[in-house]
């Protein structure tokens, strides 16, 4: 009878232990079931990360991350650009919201049905009047520090979100503002650098205070300790060692402080920046690229040189200040003293003295290489943000329709994601502050019988956020494909003018009505939709008036 059990004998005779036995870790040899686990391999055995907690991870290196974070924002192209693309296309020049009272919920809680689409069109139109008033007032009243608009402050908020990791932003209620009659409202923001938020005295983290916030039993933030002044503004040194204790909200759930961040671990308190796994790498090519541009300057500087035919020794001997110098080499220098050799501005060079040559110098870096090293390091980095590498680069060179639209869709929904989570974790109790107070002042559009605004908050409050639009790698095409999207009921104007265009689709229908108004009244061609739609109006209505 055959087998395949073969066994190698040791020098006793007696058989070799098996090389990889299995699960040999229970008795004792190391060996694991999983590779992940295997402290014995090459790659493993010096991989030996903590098991840490998101809070210990986070909070005890933040100021160290976030400070090498600003300085390559600073300093990097590549990363001052990543972070300009990706709020040009989630936040943009201005982030506002359209509001959309929940009807349904109102007319269930009421039994009324004038809560219906009709008077939430009509809630909407009155509530973004006044948000535009408050947002954009050119006093600058919406913020505390009067410097910036709503949309410039959520803008600076995403930045730090995205840098830092955190967005902290404190709800004002001023009413000595309107005492003076300088402001039409008491809210106000004020947007608080994420680094004054930490522990009383700077700490270590405690069961009920990480990394500055405040956390009842439940892991609920509760309160905020917020520094007075930034620790590195030495002039109010008292300042800086002086915390306050903030609130969350007040007794009937106005925001007082916003934290935003995006949560990657259950029972993270602190975020962490955007760059983070990526810093090392992104660094090692900002120091590549530097040392390249280096390397190519000094290239280009010493570019030639003049050989003699005779030895080194010789050489340094016969145009030093040596005494025995052979009859060829005081002829030399006797014939360059008057004949100096210069490559600046393109001059011709001189006559050589006999015997001696030029050789130039080549480059010996493989500067061929670089961009393809270079895009390889982008491409982590455009991997980590959730840009395409052309959008980092701003190099369209080199891609066609079919890939930049591939590349543009799949960038457009991280950046969507990222807009949907700061409108709700940012704006949106921005927006509740405001509809709050507007409340408060009365004369909004309300059936009888409406309930308080405390009753049903997320009822009046809720809106959509509108961004920058999606824009078109080919516009004919991509505008032919909405028309049929619309006319196969698979999306409606709003979706298609919010997405691509970034705008109130109801705004654009009020506009092209006044310009169709004015084309009538100047007697200019209507454009070819109006057209139609006026002719079949009239083939309708001539029936009937015969």
């Amino acid at each position: 009878m055959q087998t395949n059990d073969v066994r190698i004998l040791g020098a006793n005779g007696q058989p070799l232990p098996p090389s990889r036995p299995k699960y040999g870790a229970l008795s004792g040899t190391g060996h694991v079931p999983y590779d992940a686990a295997d402290t014995f391999s090459d790659y493993g055995a010096d991989w030996l990360p903590n098991l840490w907690s998101p809070d210990n991870e986070i909070n005890i290196y933040r100021d160290r991350i976030v400070s090498r974070v600003r300085d390559m924002v600073r300093n990097d192209g590549w990363a001052s650009g990543t972070v300009t693309r990706i709020l040009d296309n989630a936040v943009g020049a201005v982030f506002r919201p359209i509001f959309k009272p929940d009807y349904r919920v109102l007319a269930q809680m009421t039994g009324n049905d004038q809560f219906n689409a009709e008077w939430a069109e009509e809630y909407s139109r009155y509530m973004n009047a006044q948000w535009r008033t408050w947002a954009e007032d050119e006093g600058r009243w919406c913020d505390m520090e009067r410097k910036q608009t709503v949309s410039q402050m959520l803008r600076l908020a995403m930045r730090h979100k995205l840098v830092d990791g955190d967005s902290l932003i404190l709800m004002h209620y001023e009413m000595e503002r309107l005492g003076y009659g300088m402001a039409s409202f008491a809210t106000a923001m004020q947007v608080i650098d994420p680094d004054r938020l930490s522990n009383p005295q700077q700490v270590y983290d405690m069961p009920n205070v990480r990394g500055g916030v405040e956390i009842n039993a439940y892991g609920a933030p509760c309160a905020y300790h917020i520094r007075e002044a930034h620790v590195g503004d030495w002039y109010t040194a008292e300042k800086t060692m002086t915390w306050q204790r903030i609130p969350r909200e007040t007794s009937w759930g106005r925001p007082i402080v916003i934290h935003d961040f995006d949560h990657d671990r259950a029972g993270q308190h602190r975020g962490i920046s955007i760059f983070a796994p990526v810093v090392q790498r992104l660094k090692m090519l900002i120091k590549y690229d530097q040392t390249e541009l280096e390397s190519a300057i000094l290239n280009a500087m010493f570019g030639a040189f003049i050989q003699s035919p005779y030895d080194p020794a010789m050489v340094e001997e016969a145009l030093g200040e040596g005494d025995s110098l052979g009859a060829y080499q005081e002829d030399r220098i006797d014939f360059h003293k008057d004949r100096r050799i210069s490559l600046n501005g393109g001059a011709g060079m001189s006559i050589l003295f006999p015997g001696e040559t030029v050789n130039t110098i080549n480059a010996a870096r493989p500067y061929s290489n670089f961009s393809v090293f270079q895009d390889a390091f982008l491409r982590n980095i455009a991997a980590q943000t959730g840009l395409s590498t052309q959008q980092i680069t701003q190099d369209w060179s080199n891609v066609n329709y079919s890939s930049a639209r591939a590349a543009m869709l799949e960038a457009w929904k991280t950046l969507t994601r990222r807009r949907h989570e700061f409108a709700i974790g940012t704006c949106q109790p921005i927006a509740t502050c405001f509809v709050e107070e507007i409340h408060s002042l009365g004369g909004v559009p309300l059936p009888a019988g409406a309930p308080d605004f405390l009753e049903a908050r997320s009822a009046y409050s809720h809106a959509k956020w509108i961004g920058p639009g999606r824009g078109w790698v080919d516009p004919v095409a991509e505008k032919k494909g909405a028309i049929l999207a619309l006319d196969a009921s698979l999306t409606t104007m709003e979706m298609e003018t919010t997405e691509n265009v970034g705008e109130d689709h109801e705004v654009l229908l009020e506009q092209r009505a006044l310009e169709i108004k004015q084309m009538r009244r100047l007697g200019l061609p209507l454009p070819e939709w109006a057209a139609q739609d006026e002719d079949a109006t009239k083939t309708v209505k001539d029936p009937e008036e015969k």
